[in-house]
């Protein structure tokens, strides 16, 4: 009987942990969460709740319950080398090295390796420390840009020209602030096409490539309002997405190939966990826009949902270096994800107020929970993404169609994006790119 600590406290840990209760092995499964998740706290044999990014309180409880291993779900632990403490206590993770992390914790660190290492689909890019040069900077690229901290920004960080500011002069403006705040800039160029997010577990040598997926950051419908951790994804039976060629795929897969190599050669130390590449499809290929060290939050509703094999031993296999041994088995569907958020999220959202979902049919589609807390027998939100709504189906209209059909059951001071792999939203994302592509 193995015993296995989940790290995290979101809907993608209570994903993970049902994945990982689910496995035909022998284990018992334990939880070290940020805040109480009554949906994790119900898969486990034993939880707590602590600081996540306190790496050494993390150590400590996986030292008392004994641990033989643990998987991560959030980037701050790993940021801040939850996986190195963990090993300094004889418990083996799945996950990346704090080295590894700084893939997803620093933003020049990712754009340096793939310069550094010649990785196709870099940015134009600049770091900045100070306002010296910034200017000049900005004429020399003569494009849209983007402003990103150098850091963890829980996804709402970036500051994109034409959406969240329209004149060079406000984007200055803009960075002026921004260097007050976080200390560190990359200023790059803007591309301009469709985003996707390709995801890969490796032992830093073997890969299993994911199905990509779409995100949706925007709060409300038709991409309008401010950045959120997600308000939902989709991705399709194929593996690909409407608006992506075989080719699209193949690169990201290469240019994911070249990352782990360039981090073993850059860290001297193997990649261990989950890569996740933001890419965007451009005019003639794909570029990438940022680099994240774990499964994403929606993205890990969908690609659980379909990889087939015991996700127990896919985590033991890339801790033990052997991920190689394995087939790669999927399920040929789509999948639908979609959030309820708390009304007002993500700028003032309520809090505290009872949700009811006790009227979803759990035979059509899956919830997981996220910021949400149980207190005698009713659920509450508290303040973030609070109930992830998953669908499958061999088509992925009909997939949506579900996730609609029971969100709507859903009763709480919520909402929703109802767009999310519609056919309207998919085929003007298609007409899109395909634009762009012909130089439109």
């Amino acid at each position: 009987m193995s015993r296995i600590l989940l790290l995290g406290s979101g809907a993608r840990e209570h994903i993970l942990a049902a994945r990982l209760a689910a496995s035909r092995g022998a284990h018992e499964l334990f939880a070290y969460m940020g805040a109480n998740n009554p949906g994790i706290a119900a898969l486990c044999q034993g939880s707590t709740v602590g600081e996540v990014k306190d790496v050494a309180a993390v150590a400590a409880y996986a030292k008392t319950i004994k641990a033989d291993w643990a998987c991560i779900g959030p980037d701050d632990p790993l940021a801040l080398g939850v996986v190195d403490a963990l090993a300094e206590v004889g418990v083996p993770a799945f996950g990346p090295t704090k080295t590894g992390a700084q893939i997803e914790s620093s933003k020049s660190y990712a754009r340096d390796l793939l310069t550094q290492y010649n990785i196709p689909g870099c940015a134009r890019y600049r770091v900045s420390s100070s306002w010296e040069g910034l200017p000049e900077w900005v004429a020399e690229l003569g494009s849209p840009f983007v402003l990103k901290p150098d850091g963890l920004t829980g996804g709402k960080g970036v500051q994109v020209q034409g959406d969240h500011f329209t004149t060079a002069e406000e984007g200055l403006a803009l960075a002026r602030t921004m260097l007050q705040e976080y200390g560190r800039l990359v200023v790059e160029e803007k591309f301009v096409g469709q985003e996707f997010s390709l995801l890969t577990i490796t032992d830093g040598e073997a890969c299993i490539h994911l199905p990509a997926v779409q995100d949706h950051k925007r709060a409300f419908e038709g991409d309008k309002g401010p950045n959120t951790g997600g308000m939902g994804t989709y991705s399709c039976a194929d593996g690909s997405l409407p608006f992506l060629t075989g080719r699209d795929i193949q690169d990201a897969q290469a240019i994911n190939e070249a990352v782990i190599a360039a981090l073993k050669r850059a860290t001297g130390t193997s990649y261990r966990g989950v890569l996740y590449g933001g890419f965007i499809a451009v005019q003639d290929g794909v570029r990438v826009i940022e680099y994240n060290a774990r499964l994403g939050d929606p993205e890990a509703m969908n690609v659980l949902s379909v990889l087939e094999n015991d996700f127990a031993e896919v985590c033991q296999a890339v801790m033990a270096g052997n991920l190689g041994e394995l087939a790669p088995r999927f399920v040929p569907v789509a999948t639908v994800c979609k959030y309820v958020a708390p009304e007002g999220y993500p700028v003032n959202p309520v809090k505290n107020e009872p949700i009811d979902v006790s009227a979803v049919d759990t035979t059509k589609v899956q919830l997981y929970f996220g910021s949400v807390d149980k207190q005698a027998g009713k659920l509450y939100l508290k303040g973030s993404r609070a109930v992830a709504v998953v669908a499958k189906h061999a088509d992925l209209y009909a997939a949506e169609a579900l996730v609609e059909e029971q969100i709507k059951r859903i009763k709480g001071p919520v909402f929703h994006r109802a767009d999310i792999a519609t056919p309207a939203l998919i085929a003007q994302r298609v007409a899109m790119l395909k634009q762009v592509r012909q130089g439109a």
